[in-house]
């Protein structure tokens, strides 16, 4: 059998290339309709503007049939329809590659080069938990996010500020967020020094305040960077306190220590380290203005500074019914009661001062709030509607915590959850089918009633006819490690000021993977009753109940090599839902 990962992108690369020169036309199809007779095509409209008639020659055509290469998916067939060049894959060969490997598909794909060092900063912790606006945590969730999907696909990345409050750390244990706690504060003499030098005339300072040396003018900075680099018209003069000399000497220094890297040289070339990392400055819409002043400040102060600053501002976060100083842990609270008060209804009692449920309820209230702040595209804003009166949306926490999966299902069942099949809830159901599944099997293998899984060599893969299973195959697992890539791309070289993530992606991913597991689902009892089971008890003819995860025999079928192979893709995607969207 053929070895390596196959790629969606070295796939659609080798199909331009068999083309010949041009641009690209070729594209995935992504919709079952289309999928029931292709798996990628070039349209005819390109086809026209690049062979003039839109006849492509034989020739090309039988290269596109015979197409091979480093992490290229076989190719069954390539013929001429009305819609243009349509090329289906060798199925069962690409399921039998992917699935013999599958833990490959929950890794980014390697970079052809490695990017430059990341320095995330954001300003909104340095407040205090109490303090922080919904558009600040959503901030704060976007840096985590962020830096995770960065460090997955290889990046050195570094986070500021260190936290000094004394509650922050508790609350971002409490959200799973992992950020340094407070260091020495890094020393400011020389970016006072400088501050100084630069400071207005005296006649203008007048009697200031304790702790500010005065102000620095900004103006000839921006307009040196020209209107184009996106930096606020308004920007004049900067109040230098010593709070905000500080705030620049702890990303000065961290731009300038990375963490393996020898001592900096005292006699260093000015520039020497300007172009070693790029600061990205995650803030609220709200501290745009603010943060602008810091970079144009860092820049003035320090000849050293990155050159490269971007800024990723989040939009802003509108609530219905609630009040404009709702802060974070409000807000988390909320959702906590709500997820406390989801299981009462399930289970007619209180749980919410159970230690055994204690960390279940936190896990699911902090996926919660993730899923709402991250689902909508970080410059976008979010309209969380009235919390009192909307449903629960939460996704799975990737927690192998034993009560998850029922409370998982309680509160997609509930009242107070039903908000559609494009909701956290949503994912967080058919999460709890999987895990029941899972969970359920296992235990039946244990008792003797199940086999035990055979080896991938030994199944057959072209058993495998139904649409849906190529669907959660070919939209899911084959294209997930350039998912991950892409959550992980940041504008580093484009011109201006901004720059944008894709940290919504993956939610995206994971409620368009819910609706083509839960379709597959109800149409295929994966598992079937083994005759061990028929003959328990004469339950062979129990009345079905209506979710497969619910009942302990499962389908009048015998577990047979069939319904094994059918298993296999769905249980193929406990990886990419755990490992992608954990919020520990």
């Amino acid at each position: 059998m053929a070895t390596g990962r196959l790629g969606v992108g070295e796939t659609l690369g080798a199909l331009n290339t068999a083309l010949g020169p041009g641009d690209p036309v070729w594209f995935k199809e992504t919709r079952a309709r289309h999928l029931r007779a292709r798996d990628f095509l070039a349209p005819r409209p390109a086809l026209q503007a690049r062979f003039g008639d839109g006849q492509v020659p034989e020739r090309v055509v039988r290269a596109v049939a015979g197409l091979q290469g480093p992490g290229v998916a076989p190719v069954l067939r390539c013929a001429p329809t009305p819609a243009g060049l349509a090329l289906q894959l060798q199925r069962p060969a690409v399921f039998e590659r992917v699935l013999g490997a599958v833990a490959a598909y929950v890794a980014p794909a390697t970079p052809a080069a490695p990017g430059p060092r990341v320095l995330l900063h954001c300003p909104a912790l340095r407040s205090a938990p109490g303090a922080l606006r919904l558009s600040q945590l959503r901030a704060v969730l976007v840096a985590d996010h962020l830096a995770r999907t960065l460090r997955a696909h290889g990046e050195s990345v570094r986070l500021v500020p260190a936290v000094r409050d004394p509650h922050m750390p508790t609350f971002l244990q409490q959200l799973r967020v992992d950020w340094p706690a407070a260091s020495e504060r890094a020393a400011t003499e020389a970016l006072r020094n400088r501050a100084l030098a630069e400071l207005s005339p005296a006649q203008e300072r007048g009697a200031l305040p304790r702790g500010v040396l005065g102000t620095v003018c900004l103006k000839e900075l921006v307009q040196e960077r020209g209107r184009a680099a996106g930096y606020d018209p308004n920007l004049d003069k900067c109040l230098v306190t010593e709070d905000l000399l500080s705030v620049l000497a702890e990303l000065q220094e961290a731009a300038r220590c990375w963490p393996g890297d020898s001592p900096p040289s005292l006699a260093a070339a000015p520039d020497a380290n300007a172009d070693r990392c790029m600061v990205v400055h995650v803030v609220s819409c709200e501290e745009e203005f603010q943060q602008q002043k810091v970079d144009l400040l860092w820049r003035k102060l320090d000849d050293q500074a990155p050159l490269t600053q971007k800024h990723l501002v989040c939009g802003p976060v509108k609530v219905a019914g609630a009040p404009g100083t709702l802060t974070a842990p409000e807000y988390y609270e909320l959702r906590y009661a709500q997820v406390c008060k989801a299981s009462a209804v399930k289970h007619g009692r209180d749980l919410a001062q159970d230690p055994a449920w204690t960390e279940v309820f936190s896990v699911l209230s902090v996926a919660t709030v993730k899923f709402e702040m991250l689902s909508t595209a970080p410059h976008g804003q979010v309209s969380l509607g009235d919390l009192q009166d909307q449903g629960l949306d939460s996704t799975c926490g990737g927690c192998s915590c034993a009560p998850i999966p029922q409370l998982l299902l309680a509160l997609a069942d509930s009242s107070i959850s039903t908000k559609g099949t494009k909701s956290g809830t949503f994912v967080m159901y058919n999460c709890a089918r999987l895990a029941t599944l899972f969970e359920g099997y296992r235990h039946s293998m244990e008792q003797g009633l199940y086999p035990t899984f055979p080896p991938v060599s030994s199944l057959d893969f072209s058993l495998l006819q139904d649409e849906g299973e190529w669907l959660l195959l070919f939209n899911g697992i084959l294209p997930f490690p350039d998912l991950l890539s892409q959550t992980a791309a940041l504008a580093c070289t484009a011109p201006g000021l901004h720059t944008t993530a894709r940290t919504e992606t993956m939610c995206k991913f994971l409620v368009q993977l819910s609706m083509d597991f839960s379709s597959y689902y109800n149409r295929i009892h994966i598992l079937g009753v083994s005759a061990q089971q028929n003959g328990v008890g004469g339950c062979g003819g129990a009345r079905e109940a209506k979710d497969e995860t619910s009942r302990p025999f499962l389908s009048n079928r015998r577990l047979d090599h069939t319904c094994l192979v059918k298993c296999l893709p769905v249980s193929s995607f406990c990886g990419p839902c755990v490992k992608c969207f954990t919020p520990a």
